[in-house]
């Protein structure tokens, strides 16, 4: 079915930076939307943005300006540049095909801000 492994994650103060990586199979990868969802501990899992296969991007109204993805169809990977960091964009972050995610979750990647 593909796999999918995001990476990245970590704990940073409000405002900071944090750039995510995913590796996805090709059988899921090529052609199709990407898009990067997230988590917040009590909450249903939300897209954060997507992006087509030839690099336009398109995101969520809380993220807008503050976060970008970009993809790389050679490698099947790509990245969530995440800056101006806020306590609620704490979440366990996935990517997975959009905007209906039907590949099998990967583990997902934790993300906190807090000071």
């Amino acid at each position: 079915q593909g796999r999918l492994v995001e990476s990245g994650g970590a704990s940073v103060q409000p405002g900071g930076s944090l750039t995510l990586s995913c590796a996805a199979d090709e059988s899921i990868f090529s052609g199709d939307i990407m898009g990067w969802y997230r988590q917040a501990p009590g909450k249903q899992r939300e897209l954060v943005g997507s992006v087509v296969a030839r690099g336009r991007a398109n995101y969520a109204g809380v993220v807008n300006g503050r976060f970008t993805i970009t993809r790389d169809n050679e490698r099947n990977t790509m990245t969530l540049q995440m800056n101006g960091l806020k306590p609620e964009d704490t979440a366990v972050y996935y990517c997975n095909r959009a905007p209906v995610p039907t590949a099998a979750w990967g583990q997902g990647t934790q993300v906190t801000v807090s000071s």
